[in-house]
């Protein structure tokens, strides 16, 4: 199995589980204010920088249909927009598919070679920067599952691996 394959199989993993914390969430959980980030925006960041860091580099990125300024960030910026329109449970997870979706031929054309990641803010190769974006689809899909587990006494299922052709 080579690099290409295996990070196809991880980021599909890690994009079904993050896709079941979307859509076993309860809408009490979903918008609840408990959080200083809520459920949604968690789901949102999440999908938005991994849609983001699938690509070859910043200069390619066109953001999802459905993008509201803003609504991925976190901390002082994202609160200086004012407050944010919750996006439905059902969006994020047809912009969860739409990543997975793109997982295969985003991965086929990265150089994983390159010494840069294309993005300014991850001085670091392009291999390693995507070990960064799956961290980062666990970091977050381990919010949700705690966050889910608490609130609804519910876990997510645990995937090791999505086998690609």
């Amino acid at each position: 199995m080579n690099i290409q394959a295996i990070l196809k199989s991880q980021y599909h993993a890690s994009l079904a589980m993050l896709l079941e914390a979307i859509d076993t969430c309860p809408g009490s959980l979903w918008t609840s204010d408990a959080y200083t980030n809520p459920y949604w925006q968690v789901a949102y960041h999440t999908l938005y920088y991994t849609h983001l860091y699938l690509q070859p580099d910043a200069s390619a990125f066109i953001p999802w249909a459905l993008h509201r300024p803003d609504h991925h960030r976190f901390g002082p910026r994202a609160e200086s927009a004012g407050p944010l329109d919750p996006y439905a449970p059902a969006d994020l997870s047809a912009y969860g598919r739409l990543c997975d979706g793109m997982v295969d031929s985003a991965v086929d054309r990265l150089d994983l070679a390159a010494s840069s990641s294309g993005f300014d803010n991850y001085p670091m190769p392009k291999l390693e920067h995507q070990l960064v974006n799956l961290r980062h689809i666990h970091h977050h899909t381990g919010q949700l599952a705690d966050r889910l587990r608490q609130a609804a006494g519910t876990g997510i299922g645990w995937v090791r691996g999505v086998p690609t052709p």
